[in-house]
Order: structure tokens, then sequence, then C-alpha cells
């Protein structure tokens, strides 16, 4: 709790006063950063749909954006709470409901003959595919964030394709 509140330069006795305990704090970081990634990734599939963004450059950008942006251990402590909260974890698991919205829309829009079977593996793998991604650093990734964005987005692409 020191680490955050020095971090948002407030005491802990602030941080305990606005919110009721650790949960309510894990899920209002939760909330706040997950809705403005699903405003951006809304936009996003606005584009692809109205034909400003090509879906190839769709899926490349739904990858760079899934890209670590230095607040893994973060995402990290969140998520081994929630293996051990059951509350959190229906936090995360009704904010991903808006992810996969998002990304069966760009499958639509990648293979409109998808069967709902597909669509279904189509949100798992692409989900998956994002967490991934902004986790990657751990791993000692070989390519920049750029190239992984490009390789990644024309690999989703051609599996969607495929099917």
């Amino acid at each position: 709790m020191a680490e955050l509140a020095a971090a948002a330069d407030v005491s802990v006795g602030q941080i305990y006063r606005l919110f009721t305990g650790k949960n309510a704090l894990i899920q209002a970081l939760i909330l706040e950063d997950a809705e403005a990634k699903l405003s951006d990734l809304r936009k996003l599939t606005d584009d692809v749909s109205t034909g400003r963004l090509s879906i190839e450059r769709g899926f490349v950008e739904l990858a760079r954006r899934s890209l670590a942006k230095g607040d893994e251990a973060l995402s990290f402590d969140i998520m081994a709470e929630a293996h051990r909260n059951g509350e959190v974890a229906d936090t995360i698991g009704s904010l991903c409901a808006g992810f996969r919205a998002v990304v069966r829309d760009l499958a639509c829009v990648a293979n409109p003959a998808l069967s709902a079977n597909a669509l279904d593996g189509a949100e798992e793998l692409v989900l998956a595919c994002m967490f991934g991604l902004g986790h990657r650093t751990l791993s000692c990734p070989r390519l920049s964030e750029t190239e992984t964005a490009e390789v990644t987005g024309r690999m989703i692409l051609a599996a969607l394709h495929a099917l």
C-alpha cells in the first residue's frame, strides 16, 4: 500500500479513506484502466467497420495496443489477486465481456462466414494473445513492439481467414 501511496503522491491513510478495502481499490484500478482501453478499442472497431482502417491494420493496432506499457507487475498482482478472490475475478470476467464483443466484431469483419463456434474460438484466441502480449517482456522478446504487432496482427487475420 505504501508503494501505491507514493506513486499516487498521497498518504496511505488517504487511500484507506477513499476505498473500503483492498478489493475496492483493485476493482477501481481495473475499472478505470479497462474502461479507457475498451473505449479505445471500440473506436478501432468502428474505424475498421466503416472502412477508415483496413481489417489487417485493425488487428495490427489491436496487437500494438495490447503490448505492455510498463505496468506488467501491477497487472500480475491483480491477476494473482483474482485467482485468490472471487469478487476481483468476477470484475475481470465482466470487463472481458466488453473485450469479447470488440474481438467478435473484428472477427466478423475479417471473415463474415465464421460459425458461432468459430467466433467463440476467435474470442478465446485473440483474448489470449492480448493477455500474452501485455506480459511479454519477461520472455525476453526478440522482436520490437512494432515488429511484434505487425506479425501478430497478420497472423491473427490469416488464422481467421483460414477458417
